[in-house]
């Protein structure tokens, strides 16, 4: 499928797949079904060998994540489009095509969540095939999942008449439905599940959504022009795209439109939207049990269990979701975990951080665990990456102690610079100029003691940075 140019959605923040997904770190980016690899990453590894490489559209603060989990399966993209926020699928998908029509180019776009699963390659590759035929012929086109049960987690299409094998025009997108419209949905047989996936020429997109909602592709436009990096990242005008309407792109064009058609996947396809949704694809025990980690299970049954850290154990219950990370435990009946984005919202109405990060933080130099924390001090277990450098830096309102564990530290404190190996230390008082590399070829591993009377992350001022990073990121 030469032409081919995937675009893969990044962005969202997978509220339901709390505490396990966390705004820094969402579920995209996760292994939830055990098969060594993030759902971003199955996503890439499923492509045609034939496309071309990949547009990628994600939130700012995960490029570095996307880079790394990129080189561990040896991908590269054609450009990593960072947006400021979130605007919904028809802004992500807007400016993938205008960045692929740049230079009078006109791929066809394979459109897609960087959070689903799909078995089945050799039938995903078919099935794209028809879609690209179709596209060739100026159509937008959808893929739509033939549904085994009455779901109410989704979208549906239902099919118009058939232009060819296993092709339709569509009469109408549907949101997502009560159980019992579900339940005709699936007896009627003509509805499909609306899979968030679609393929189109770049021009032919652009055409329907100036007609639709040229706001849109104007914020779009003008954004992309004030761009002015030259590595793959491609970066917005914060400004002018904050002002752009966040609409989906069935609602911004493929409801309006009389181009689309749709094209029917009969494979096991998932949006992994749930914690229930990750255990009915999950290899369970006997008991109906699936469990990761350290966990006991007696007399129970019919239960999803996540441990990543401490032992857990289960007595004679059923039916019930339970994830332990180092900072939160959710218990949840497996029926109700819908309502897991409650929690989110609580803990964002309370401003707690729990939402957003995991005490283990993961940062482009490499990452650091906060072991503990109290009043005017906290302790960071830290570990830099081999050739890795943080930015330097001074703070206001802390003084540093560090204490190296294994390998070497390169440190700079004002205008002195000098080397620490396993078991040496030093301190970094308030207000001083620093700097923290790796020189080795292996980990660098320390404890950091902070303290002062303000600890937070953003009391940072970066005097030069290898990541390009704003004061807090």
């Amino acid at each position: 499928m030469n032409n081919l140019t995937p675009v893969v959605l990044c962005g969202g923040s997978g509220t339901r797949m709390w505490p396990l997904s966390r705004s820094n770190y969402p579920k995209q980016f996760l292994n939830l079904i055990d098969e060594g690899y993030s759902t971003f990453q199955t996503t890439l590894m499923r492509m045609p060998e034939t496309c071309e490489p990949a547009i990628l559209v994600c939130n700012e603060s995960h490029r570095f994540i996307l880079a790394e989990q990129m080189a561990k399966i040896d991908h590269t993209a054609k450009n990593i489009i960072l947006e400021p926020q979130c605007k919904n699928t028809a802004a992500a998908i807007t400016l993938a095509a205008l960045t692929a029509s740049q230079n009078g180019e006109n791929p066809i776009l394979f459109v897609t969540p960087a959070d689903h699963l799909i078995k089945g390659e050799a039938n995903f590759h078919h099935i794209l095939q028809k879609a690209v035929k179709l596209a060739e012929n100026d159509t937008l086109v959808t893929i739509g999942v033939t549904p085994d049960h009455a779901e109410t987690g989704y979208g549906y299409i239902q099919q118009g008449s058939e232009i060819s094998k296993g092709c339709f025009d569509v009469d109408y997108f549907i949101e997502k439905p009560d159980y019992q419209t579900a339940k005709g949905f699936l007896e009627e047989g003509s509805y499909l599940w609306n899979s968030g996936m679609f393929v189109f020429k770049a021009s032919v997109f652009l055409e329907e959504i100036s007609k639709f909602a040229p706001d849109i592709i104007d914020c779009c436009a003008k954004s992309l022009l004030e761009n002015q990096d030259e590595t793959i990242f491609t970066r917005l005008n914060e400004t002018i795209f904050n002002q752009c309407p966040a609409d989906s792109i069935d609602y911004a064009v493929m409801e309006k439109t009389q181009k689309a058609a749709v094209v029917t996947l009969d494979s096991q396809w998932s949006d992994i939207g749930s914690w229930s949704s990750v255990w009915e694809l999950a290899e369970k025990d006997g008991d109906g049990n699936h469990c990761h980690g350290d966990v006991i299970c007696q007399n129970s049954h019919n239960n999803f269990v996540h441990s990543s850290n401490r032992l857990v154990s289960l007595v004679g219950v059923e039916d019930v979701v339970i994830v332990e990370t180092p900072d939160a435990i959710l218990v949840a009946n497996r029926n109700q975990v819908q309502d897991i984005k409650g929690i989110v919202n609580e803990l964002k109405s309370k401003h707690r951080k729990e939402h957003e990060t995991h005490r283990k933080v993961f940062k482009p130099w490499g990452k650091y665990d906060s072991i503990d924390t109290g009043n005017r001090f906290q302790v960071k277990h830290i570990t830099v990456d081999p050739g890795k450098k943080l930015s330097v830096q001074k703070h206001h309102h802390r003084a540093e102690h560090w204490i190296v564990v294994s390998g070497t530290a390169k440190i700079t404190i004002n205008d002195d610079t000098w080397f620490l190996t396993e078991n040496q230390s030093t301190y970094i008082p308030i207000e001083a100029i620093h700097c923290l590399e790796n020189p080795g070829s292996i980990p660098l591993e320390l404890i950091e003691v902070q303290t002062g009377a303000y600890l937070g992350e953003d009391d940072i001022v970066r005097f030069s940075d290898d990541y390009d990073r704003v004061e807090n990121s």
